[in-house]
């Protein structure tokens, strides 16, 4: 799983903020880990650097799954750590759900085998 950092222009990008979200997502997700082929992380700041106002730090990430379209969540916070936190908690939620349906052996198989014949034919 390939986690890539992205920072707005008010949002200072070092290698210690990426190798702290990527270290956060990676636990996050872990379990999900074989399926998910990447995840982009977009930081911002709603508010510009100069203002601060009650969550205007915004983190959106994006997983890549095989086989599926894209899933994004996104959460604001008063804070980076928080906002990243808190939409790692949704996609995980989010992947737990979508996957999970997938899953169900109850839901039969999502796309039936071309060369399966029923015998009702």
């Amino acid at each position: 799983m390939q986690i890539q950092v992205n920072t707005d222009n008010h949002i200072q990008g070092s290698e210690e903020l990426s190798q702290y979200v990527k270290s956060l997502v990676e636990d996050e997700l872990d379990r999900f880990s074989t399926r998910i082929t990447r995840v982009e992380v977009h930081l911002s700041d709603e508010n510009s650097s100069v203002k601060s106002g009650e969550k205007d730090k915004r983190c959106v990430l994006e997983a890549r799954v095989r086989g599926l379209q894209p899933l994004t969540v996104s959460h604001q916070a008063e804070s980076l750590d928080l906002a990243i936190s808190g939409a790692a908690d949704k996609l995980d939620s989010s992947l737990s759900r979508t996957l999970g349906k997938l899953d169900d052996p109850r839901r039969g198989p999502a796309m039936p085998d071309s060369e399966e014949q029923t015998d009702e034919q």
